[in-house]
């Protein structure tokens, strides 16, 4: 069963434990990289911290597009628009200056709603329906249980980079224990 199958059984039962159990870890990854923005206002939102220019909206609009939309509506799914889509962004990283950072917000929490829809109608070991060989050769990624893993870590190492920007931005840190 292709990943496009899996995902048109939708509502057929309910996600397995493991399923749960990775999508709970994903969703604290998601959790946390809105948190840490929480408070933040446009223009910091917008500042650039670092040396290579990265924004924190610019990360959360990555996330949005390159991360969620990209590995579970294209590559597990098959979806031929998504797997389009990518030509016609040429930076996802690059917000554009009259999106608010309400809209790129919402669009991550939107794209996280239709990956969850994807992930919750398939079982864990389901193959993958396309793999982006141009971008990234032979497959090293097969079932969803490894693209979930896959999104789990790039989120958590974003929320890290996040962590970093907030506390360059004004000093705010995400639940440092002392």
């Amino acid at each position: 069963m292709t990943g496009a199958e899996a995902g048109s059984q939708a509502g057929a039962t309910a996600p397995d434990a493991e399923i749960r159990a990775l999508l709970s870890s994903l969703d604290g990854q998601r959790r946390h990289v809105l948190g840490i923005l929480e408070g933040l206002d446009d223009e910091s939102l917008r500042q650039p911290v670092l040396p290579s220019g990265w924004t924190c909206l610019g990360l959360v609009q990555h996330l949005a597009l390159d991360v969620e939309r990209f590995w579970f509506r294209a590559v597990f799914m098959g979806d031929a628009e998504v797997i389009a889509a990518p030509a016609e962004t040429d930076d996802a990283w690059q917000v554009a200056p009259t999106a608010t950072a309400a809209e790129v917000l919402d669009r991550y929490r939107a794209e996280t709603a239709l990956a969850d829809a994807v992930v919750t109608a398939a079982a864990a070991g389901a193959p993958l329906a396309w793999w982006p060989r141009a971008q990234f050769g032979e497959p090293h990624l097969h079932t969803l249980r490894d693209v979930l893993l896959h999104v789990i870590t790039e989120t958590a190492c974003h929320a890290g980079h996040l962590d970093a920007a907030r506390e360059l931005l004004d000093g705010r840190t995400w639940l440092v224990l002392t």
